[in-house]
């Protein structure tokens, strides 16, 4: 549910400032990349019949702390009136 409020401020406030559109675009993109990389690891924990949680769960608490520490490292770039691309995140939107 992490994209709906980049979703909420691109519908909102990107047709004012190009500013705000390009982080919140950047920002759903992640959103949506994490949405989907959940969605493989789930697939993988249902396809070994809950063997891969021994190795899944692990990997997404990892996962999940990277995530909050480039957050909040394109929050400071934003503040700063720079910009910032997140790692490994597929460019769905443009």
């Amino acid at each position: 549910m992490g994209f709906l409020a980049p979703l909420a401020v691109l519908l909102y406030m990107g047709g004012r400032s190009d500013f705000v559109r390009r982080h919140a675009i950047e920002s759903l993109n992640f959103q949506i990349t994490l949405l989907l990389y959940f969605a493989v690891a789930m697939a993988f924990i249902f396809v070994t019949i809950g063997l891969g949680t021994v190795v899944i769960l692990p990997v997404l608490g990892v996962a999940a702390i990277v995530a909050l520490i480039v957050i909040l490292l394109a929050t400071m770039a934003a503040s700063r009136g720079g910009d910032y691309r997140y790692p490994l995140t597929f460019r769905f939107i443009k």
